[in-house]
């Protein structure tokens, strides 16, 4: 919602223009969201902002490919005695954080492993709002400067929402992987009960990945315990989704999607 927000903004005028927009694409988003691209891409270009896609590839066919490299997503694991934990989460840094900075390198006209000469940056707008403030970080790189329109003009979540259904694109879909384990009943009854083939695919992920990487089976490293999506250490498609319909609690509530440089779940990701 913010970051479209943004975008909405350069586009109208009402924040300086920008020379492109960026959306890393994991390859495995809901239907909806790009549709949403689709719809920036044609706002964008009637305002001379194109909307470029960048990718590291398809997070779930890696995932699942023995000869492929396994990033890391934060899956629930049901430990040996039962006990419920975590896996690291690295996917927002190969998957996002980092086709975005090789991006952004090749726009400057320094693309890896050229360096990019002291005092040469871009300006890297990202929607963050007022009422999460405290996830606005510097850049972590030197050819990248973080801007935050939407703090400085002042606007909250709820002032972008109105914006966007004042231009008829209220119901705005989150960006985040289908597969998210981050996900609340929400977001999953909403996968379930608007896409049938994604909610098939994403079971049938669910069941895959079960015992483990399958790179990592094949190069003798097992899982010790179990991998699930849903954080209960139930198969997907054993799971009442309804059961918590309405009720505020950890189960019920979504994260408000996968921004790039501030995830809202989890423990900070760093890449080299």
């Amino acid at each position: 919602m913010q970051s479209l927000c943004v975008f909405l903004l350069a586009c109208e005028g009402e924040i300086p223009p920008f020379d492109a927009a960026l959306f890393a694409d994991t390859g495995w988003e809901p239907k909806q969201v790009y549709a949403q691209l689709d719809t920036a891409r044609r706002i964008g270009a009637r305002a001379g902002i194109p909307v470029l896609t960048v990718s590291n590839g398809n997070i779930r066919h890696d995932a699942l490919k023995p000869e492929s490299r396994f990033v890391t997503m934060p899956l629930f694991v049901k430990n040996p005695d039962g006990t419920r934990g975590m896996a690291r989460r690295q996917c927002t840094g190969e998957y996002k954080i980092k086709p975005l900075k090789k991006a952004i390198r090749q726009i400057l006209g320094y693309p890896h492993p050229m360096r990019v000469p002291r005092g040469v940056f871009v300006d890297q707008a990202i929607g963050i709002s007022t009422d999460e403030f405290h996830r606005a970080k510097d850049s972590d790189v030197n050819y990248t400067r973080n801007i935050f329109p939407l703090i400085d003009l002042g606007l909250s979540r709820s002032d972008c929402l109105t914006l966007l259904c004042e231009r008829g694109m209220g119901a705005v879909v989150k960006s985040s992987c289908i597969g998210c384990p981050y996900s609340g009943n929400s977001r999953l009854r909403f996968i379930r009960d608007t896409d049938p083939h994604a909610w098939a695919d994403l079971v049938e992920f669910d069941k895959a990945i079960r015992h483990g990487s399958p790179r990592a089976n094949a190069n003798g490293k097992p899982l010790r315990g179990q991998f699930f999506i849903h954080r209960s250490l139930r198969p997907l498609d054993h799971v009442d989704l309804d059961a918590t319909r309405s009720a505020t609690d950890a189960e019920e509530d979504d994260p408000d999607g996968c921004s790039p440089f501030s995830c809202r779940s989890g423990p900070p990701t760093a890449t080299p």
